[in-house]
């Protein structure tokens, strides 16, 4: 079956879970969770709106990462995180952390919140029919890491995406929630920064929108107040803001693979973070009035 097949239904305007539209009429919207943000307080709201939303027909993919998680358990272990311009070093031992918190705990936390808020999801990871294709990266020079390449070990690079299996499964209207590794075909596995693997499957699946929810509310000129929100950000005004140190740590390549999307085809990018009931589809209707909306320049 192809990703443009869909399997026959009785009413072609029934939407529950079971049921199955074509390709053609999907509305994607692609959200990408932190993991701070699965264990905080708004993670409630969140799953409700996702819930809501794809109740109402729009056929929403969360794609997921685990941070946090992933340090507490490395420090629970004996290991010391190694973290170079908010990107994590992966060897050996931190890769099996990776695996027990992001495609174990940290996704069935998840999916669990967006049942309690009255989806249907399915939780998913890189090796689950190579939902998400990775190649191992090689070292490369990174914002904020100075001028010598970096090798970061088992960290890989989106080379595709199963969207046959994502397709099926949004088009029977149930949640596909996608944890940020990738595989290859040999069965390796490779820890993948999760809005990499959201914004490749945003330009792979025509998404109308690609969210980021974090823990803050928006891109902040100053981080410690949230009414210094930047509502739209474009490019250029991107790589000066990192140049004069007011985007730092993990928001830097947060900001370099979103404008990445974008100059890829994504039309815009959403970052978003403490929402409140409701605010994640207000963003999406109306661009940079909750968040931060990142644009290409005018001239792109």
């Amino acid at each position: 079956m192809t990703s443009a097949d869909a399997i026959p239904m009785d009413d072609e305007d029934a939407a529950g879970p079971g049921t199955t539209i074509k390709e053609s009429q999907l509305d994607f919207v692609v959200v990408k969770v932190g993991g701070e943000v699965v264990k905080g307080p708004y993670m409630a709201a969140l799953a409700a709106d996702l819930a809501a939303m794809s109740k109402a027909g729009v056929s929403v993919v969360v794609i997921h990462g685990g941070g946090p998680q992933a340090t507490e358990l490395q420090k629970r272990l004996g290991q010391t995180p190694n973290i170079v311009a908010g990107r994590r070093i992966t060897d050996a031992d931190t890769l099996d952390v990776m695996k027990m918190t992001v495609a174990g705990k940290v996704n069935v936390d998840l999916c669990a919140a967006i049942i309690a808020g009255g989806g249907d999801p399915v939780g998913l990871h890189g090796a689950s029919s190579l939902t998400v294709r990775a190649k191992k990266r090689p070292p490369s020079v990174v914002s904020g890491g100075g001028d010598a390449p970096i090798d970061f070990g088992h960290v890989g690079d989106v080379v595709g995406v199963n969207r046959d299996l994502i397709t099926l499964l949004a088009g029977m209207h149930y949640i596909p929630v996608i944890a940020c590794l990738g595989a290859d075909e040999h069965g390796n596995v490779f820890n993948i920064n999760a809005d990499v693997v959201a914004n490749q499957l945003a330009v792979i699946l025509y998404a109308r929108a690609l969210v980021l929810v974090t823990d803050v509310p928006a891109v902040l000129r100053d981080v410690n107040d949230p009414a210094s929100r930047i509502a739209r950000l474009t490019a250029s005004e991107g790589k000066k803001a990192i140049a004069e140190g007011v985007v730092t740590k993990g928001m830097i390549p947060k900001l370099d693979e979103s404008f990445a999307a974008i100059k890829a085809g994504v039309q815009a990018v959403h970052i978003v973070g403490r929402l409140e009931r409701g605010q994640l589809a207000r963003e999406v209707r109306e661009p940079g009035s909750v968040g931060t909306v990142l644009l290409p320049d005018p001239e792109d």
